[in-house]
């Protein structure tokens, strides 16, 4: 008997490229606000345990990858009415991550862009608890996620202070 909710092999690449899709693109928006943020970022006063900027690329390129995984567990598994509100939250705290870097880069909007990111953090813990309670291996691998957001808030908290 097979379990009506199950998605197909065919649904099941296709989810995960749009999974992938979506954190390469929330990724690009914020990338493309500021081309020149590693730059921007050398050239603001840091705090003694401001991590160098070539520390970012590597981070978030595996932050977003755990990201769109544990996405796609959620998406599989179950219907739709059963996966909404997480996969909700996790598309909200998404939008909310591309918006960071234009704010804080782009815009130069220090403070404005802590507020956002103290609204993300709290969807994202949010996010995590929904995950888990759909797939423990989804909520893991969002885990390293929330702990790195928490460090980037009192990152962006420093530097704001720092450079007002």
């Amino acid at each position: 008997m097979v379990d009506s909710h199950q998605p197909t092999r065919s649904k099941n690449v296709i989810a995960l490229a749009i999974s992938l899709g979506a954190v390469v693109i929330a990724s690009a928006l914020g990338g493309l606000a500021s081309a020149t943020s590693a730059q921007d970022y050398a050239r603001l006063q840091q705090p003694s345990w401001a991590p160098p900027s070539w520390v970012f690329g590597p981070v978030w390129t595996v932050l977003y990858t755990m990201m769109a995984v544990a996405a796609w567990l959620v998406w599989r598994s179950g219907p739709w009415s059963q996966t909404r509100p997480a996969l909700i939250a996790y598309g909200t705290q998404l939008v909310l991550n591309a918006a960071w870097t234009p704010l804080f880069f782009g815009l130069g909007w220090r403070g404005i862009a802590f507020a956002e990111l103290s609204v993300l953090c709290l969807i994202l813990v949010g996010t995590v608890v929904l995950f888990f309670r759909r797939s423990a291996v989804a909520g893991w691998l969002l885990v390293p996620y929330l702990a790195w957001s928490t460090f980037a808030l009192c990152l962006n908290f420093a530097v704001w202070q720092l450079n007002s």
